[in-house]
């Protein structure tokens, strides 16, 4: 077991049941029953990937995310908040991914799979990406779908780049608006439908049921990865 994760939770039952899983799938186990014991033992293990409980005894947990991303450690929020405030807070300080209590635990382990895969490439920092059937030229300005050509508007092209580049992760509306129309359009929603809906047109075989882009209900959207 190579790969360390470390476990924010205050509640041992919790902590016991994600080391579990976690190391049934073949992942080593470093707890933190807070958040000091968390950077603590954040700093001695280097960790590969963090699950992070929001409700911790001594800090809130969103206050962890910006000190982990800034290591380039992949954060899972687990939490029993059912806010969707809460899971755009956590999205928009860096969090790759949220899973709220009670979880599956097969279905968590693919998360973490999925976070790492996704962390290994970006680390590439590559000029191409390719994701599902769709090839983006980053310096070229170019997108093929299946081989073949696809036209964009510019908008079209950074909106498809920004979430093509973050394959798998959920990006709040509030992001997806800074980066491709800046910090004044934050709230401007309308446009990211717009072009969502241009979008899957373009790149969907059938945009009514799309498979790629697809939509977190009161958060944002995600660029779905090509099954493994």
């Amino acid at each position: 077991m190579t790969d360390h994760i470390l476990i924010v939770d205050d509640e041992l039952a919790i902590r016991r049941l994600l080391r579990v899983s976690a190391e049934r799938g073949g992942y080593s186990v470093v707890e933190a029953a807070n958040a000091a014991e968390a950077i603590s033992k954040s700093d001695r293990a280097r960790p590969r990937l963090v699950l992070l409980d929001l409700g911790l005894p001594d800090r809130d947990g969103l206050e962890l995310i910006p000190s982990f991303v800034s290591r380039d450690v992949p954060v899972i929020v687990l939490t029993a908040r059912e806010a969707s405030a809460e899971k755009v807070a956590a999205l928009d300080l860096g969090a790759d991914d949220y899973v709220t209590k009670p979880f599956d635990s097969d279905e968590l382990l693919a998360r973490i799979r999925r976070c790492l895969r996704r962390s290994d490439k970006e680390h590439g920092r590559r000029r191409r990406l390719v994701v599902g059937p769709v090839e983006i030229d980053l310096d070229g300005h170019a997108v093929l779908k299946s081989g073949a050509p696809v036209k964009l508007t510019p908008k079209e092209f950074a909106l498809l780049a920004e979430l093509a580049g973050h394959p798998g992760k959920v990006l709040t509306h509030t992001h997806l608006l800074r980066e491709v129309w800046g910090p004044a359009h934050t709230e401007s929603i309308e446009y990211l439908r717009v072009t969502v809906r241009a979008l899957r047109k373009k790149i969907e075989d059938d945009p009514a049921r799309p498979r790629w882009l697809l939509n977190e209900p009161g958060v944002g959207y995600r660029f779905e990865e090509a099954p493994s």
